[in-house]
């Protein structure tokens, strides 16, 4: 790799990605295109656990929508495009703000890199599957590529019809390599400016060590695909290889933890005994429960997970609770949130 665009590359992934690039392409020049509406510049300096070198590249701050994509790829002739910027708070409702940014702006960078036959890797999201995911919810089963489609949210419509497009532009040039990515839930170090999109092991965390109980749904047993960023930056790069075979793919763990099994990570890692504080959901688009079938992902992708979300869960707890920044941080993610 000699050149790489990344865009959302000040956020939460995209930072992740960024800095994991520039470790393992030290010559290569990297191009970040991040508005900072969502991101910002801290996550491409402070240090992490995985992470200690500062960004090294350049960096544009644009919205992806205003960006002339032909000029740019022209110019910068990148071997490959990561575009991991969205808007990805679920809770949006601006319906037409949520398309023109995911959509119309993905549909103009997908065809400048059709043209100029450009590697492209996106972020969709697990959240294409809805709150029935084709019935895997009720039955508690990994969710198969094929459940998609019916999201509860625009957020979730959003990357639906952008899958859509993928799929479109995929039939009719099937020499191009394009790969989507549904990222299921992402947890590590560099979320905290996501404020209420964070993770949920972010977010009781930050309770416990504020001194509050930590507050999850009635009744707990709520489960989600646990995954950590370094894998997912791992799919993401691996994505992107000439050996990775163009499509769709979930990124997950391919297990699940429940919400009381957070809390119970908690204390073991902080030497608390927390019970949890439970309330009703008032969110009636809220996916209960969440699982990764990575079939597909392993036979496409020169890829698989690597961390065991039970010990990288605790890793990152003890981690936030040495992170003096931490507090910090979230007063910065509430101005930003304000704004």
């Amino acid at each position: 790799m000699k050149r790489a665009i990344i865009t959302g590359g000040a956020g939460f992934i995209g930072s992740s990605l960024t800095r994991t690039l520039q470790d393992l392409h030290p010559k290569a020049e990297l191009l970040v295109v991040d508005d900072l509406r969502g991101g910002h510049f801290s996550n491409l300096v402070e240090p992490r656990p995985h992470l200690t070198s500062s960004f090294q590249g350049r960096f544009l701050a644009q919205p992806v929508g205003e960006i002339n994509w032909f000029d740019i790829l022209d110019i910068w002739q990148p071997d490959v495009v990561f575009h991991l910027a969205s808007i990805t708070d679920t809770t949006v409702h601006d319906q037409p703000l949520m398309m023109r940014d995911n959509v119309e702006a993905f549909e103009f960078l997908l065809e400048a890199c059709r043209e100029s036959s450009t590697r492209l890797v996106w972020a969709s999201s697990a959240a294409t599957y809805g709150t029935d995911a084709n019935g895997a919810m009720t039955e508690r089963r990994p969710f198969r590529l094929e459940d998609a489609g019916q999201p509860a949210n625009v957020y979730g419509f959003s990357k639906w019809v952008m899958e859509n497009v993928h799929r479109t532009v995929r039939s009719e040039n099937p020499d191009f390599h394009l790969v989507g990515l549904r990222y299921f839930n992402v947890f590590g170090p560099g979320e905290g400016f996501k404020g209420k999109m964070a993770s949920m092991i972010c977010q009781l965390t930050k309770q416990v060590l504020q001194g509050q109980a930590p507050r999850i749904f009635y009744d707990g047993s709520q489960a989600r695909d646990q995954v950590s960023v370094q894998d997912v930056v791992g799919a993401t790069i691996a994505a992107s290889s000439p050996d990775a075979k163009p499509g769709i793919y979930n990124v997950g763990s391919g297990q699940v933890t429940s919400f009381n099994t957070i809390v119970e990570l908690i204390n073991q890692a902080l030497g608390t005994t927390h019970d949890p504080e439970y309330f009703e959901n008032p969110y009636d688009f809220y996916q209960d429960y969440t699982c990764a079938d990575l079939t597909e992902t392993l036979a496409g992708l020169p890829w698989k997970p690597e961390r065991d979300p039970g010990p990288a869960i605790i890793e990152y707890i003890k981690w936030l609770g040495r992170d003096t920044t931490l507090m910090t941080r979230d007063k910065q993610a509430a101005t930003i949130e304000a704004r």
